[in-house]
């Protein structure tokens, strides 16, 4: 059971790095110096003053830079990536007590993949109002976004197993989102290719 709650404490912190990256990072730094959160031993370092201090910077600069008119859509194109890896090393380390390949499987696959899920949709919906209102509703959009990220991460901490249920169920709905999204893209593109012929 203690595994399965890591599990989920892990993916939930992933999502939350989705809408933003060091929101999850400074919580669980909290939270570790607090006692309040086991971290695995080799991720024991986030849970030391250095690391709040620095984590409490990056995030300060990453909200900042959301509120920057189309510096938000540069963050976002950083943001895919580093969102992928930082959930990642987010389910890894409260992942304890496993071997090292199960540990990093299961981080790469739950956490890398929650994390691009909801990265991959908050992507779409950042272009969408940058081409709908010329970037006018994208701080209303950022602000959305950093209190879904800080309360997630609060809320995986608290209750993990409440937490994780109700992310996995976005996840899924978020996933077919993604997907429809993308196969109109590609039945549009074809459209047009054979319309061109």
């Amino acid at each position: 059971m203690e595994t399965l709650l890591s599990l989920l404490l892990g993916i939930s912190l992933s999502a939350a790095c989705g809408f933003r990256i060091f929101v999850p990072f400074l919580v669980m730094s909290i939270a570790a110096l607090s006692g309040h959160l086991t971290l695995d031993s080799g991720f024991a370092w986030i849970g030391s003053p250095a690391a709040l201090l620095m984590f409490a910077i990056a995030t300060v600069l990453e909200v900042g830079g959301y509120y920057i008119p189309w510096l938000d859509e540069i963050l976002d194109v950083i943001a895919t990536p580093t969102a992928v890896v930082a959930g990642t090393l987010t389910t890894a380390s409260t992942i304890t007590e496993m071997s090292p390949m199960l540990q990093w499987t299961l981080a790469i696959v739950a956490g890398g993949g929650a994390a691009s899920i909801i990265q991959g949709l908050t992507d779409i919906t950042r272009l969408t109002s940058s081409l709908s209102t010329g970037g006018v509703a994208n701080p209303l959009l950022a602000t959305m976004e950093l209190i879904t990220s800080t309360l997630l991460s609060i809320m995986a901490i608290a209750l993990p197993l409440f937490t994780g249920v109700i992310v996995i169920g976005v996840l899924v709905f978020a996933a077919q989102k993604l997907w429809i999204f993308f196969r109109r893209r590609s039945l549009s593109k074809a459209r047009n290719n054979h319309s061109l012929e």
